[in-house]
């Protein structure tokens, strides 16, 4: 990935203040329409009864209404394993852009059949049972740091993953990857992606505590940035944070893949990886349900829906729109859609359809960081003056660099030499 673009200074929020962001929504309905606690399902295999959000985002009751058929979701990250039985036959082909040996179901790290799973499992033979079991994943294979270390590889992996999600039949794109580094060619793929009516989701990284810097591609505006939630509604201290958050969705105490062999599952914080693609089968499910919409009116939905205790418009940098909740709109009918050819995230037109996206390669000239407003008074909360250290509803997550030894789970890719 290129270098090339500043990055935006964010501010710090002082150590002593850290034992305080632990405020939460205030309201039981965090994630639900109602949800206050339930316990699994006891026929549940002994990963699916980890899967606590599936319960408190009543995944049985939304799932009666739809399943997400119809959608397909590009994944772009480490490849995808086609073969577990979670996801036999819902793994269509992709492609394979790292410029190494293998295609895109060779999972170099099990991670990216992790997130498929999230998605779009079937819950066969016990594995994870995806939000959006009847959606179909397109896996995009590019490289993380150690693989480019071992390996000749493809220098502009990024920008043709991106450009071949946006020109395959997915209509939404996950990518639980991120990098301190911006590029022109990353940044025009992704404008590319918009111009073809997808709604694109990544990964906003869990190095909070130490630089905090922004991650691309969650940091371009017409990204969805995500942060990561425990089951409380609380994100961890090293959630990253600031403009680059537009939503929150479950992250902590989701299990994944242990390793390349896929024999069996792990324990440990999914963290903003998983709460990614959970937020882009949050999507499947109501764009499943609305296969009408464009891509700007079913994001607007999920912002629209988002729990939250501060005023609707306002975005707080810990968890942009709020916690996502698509059985808001799915078993109750709320959020307004919108109009179809208007960004929810950079409130410019756009191509905006569904069915058959706009073939135009070019985009409309799009603001280098996104326009946020600082987070507003939040009921409960811990708020301070905005001098740096003003703090918000704060919600969980671990992010994007692959830290297998401490049982986080993410990846973080850094910048690529000439």
């Amino acid at each position: 990935m290129t270098a090339g673009m500043s990055q935006t200074r964010k501010r710090h929020i002082p150590l002593r203040l850290r034992g305080r962001l632990l405020a939460t929504v205030a309201m039981a309905a965090a994630w639900s329409m109602g949800y206050a606690g339930a316990a699994p399902s006891a026929v549940a295999a002994d990963v699916q009864s980890k899967q606590w959000y599936l319960d408190a985002m009543q995944a049985d009751e939304m799932w009666k209404v739809t399943t997400g058929k119809g959608i397909k979701v590009a994944v772009i990250d480490t490849g995808v394993n086609s073969g577990t039985p979670s996801l036999k036959g819902q793994v269509l082909k992709g492609l394979d852009a790292t410029g190494a040996e293998g295609d895109e179901y060779d999972d170099y790290r099990g991670h990216g059949t992790t997130m498929a799973e999230l998605i779009a499992g079937t819950g066969e033979g016990g594995g994870l049972k995806g939000l959006a079991p009847d959606a179909k994943i397109i896996p995009m294979r590019i490289t993380d740091t150690e693989f480019q270390n071992e390996h000749s590889v493809n220098a502009h992996d990024s920008e043709d993953a991106i450009r071949a999600a946006a020109d395959s039949d997915a209509q939404i794109i996950s990518m639980s990857f991120g990098s301190d580094f911006a590029g022109r060619e990353e940044r025009e793929a992704v404008k590319y992606a918009q111009s073809k009516g997808k709604i694109f989701f990544a990964s906003v990284g869990n190095n909070a505590e130490e630089t905090n810097r922004e991650q691309y591609p969650a940091a371009y505006p017409q990204v969805v940035g995500v942060s990561s939630a425990d089951r409380n509604g609380k994100v961890a201290e090293y959630s990253q944070n600031g403009s680059i958050v537009d939503i929150a969705a479950p992250g902590n105490d989701v299990p994944r893949w242990c390793d390349t062999t896929f024999q069996s599952y792990c324990d440990g914080d999914g963290g903003t990886s998983a709460a990614t693609a959970i937020a882009s089968a949050s999507a499947a499910l109501v764009w499943s349900a609305h296969p009408d919409w464009t891509a700007n009116q079913v994001l607007n939905v999920l912002f629209d829906t988002a729990s939250r205790d501060w005023e609707k418009g306002t975005l707080s940098k810990y968890l942009g729109h709020g916690l996502i909740r698509p059985s808001m709109n799915i078993l109750k009918g709320k959020g307004s859609p919108g109009a179809p050819d208007i960004s929810p995230l950079t409130k410019e037109k756009t191509a905006g359809s569904t069915a058959s996206p706009a073939a135009s390669a070019s985009a409309s000239s799009q603001p280098e960081k996104k326009d946020k407003a600082e987070d507003a008074a939040m009921a409960g909360s811990s708020t301070e003056k905005n001098d740096g250290s003003q703090l918000g509803l704060i919600l969980g997550g671990v992010a994007v660099v692959l830290v297998l030894g401490g049982g986080a789970f993410a990846l973080v890719r850094k910048r690529r030499s000439a």
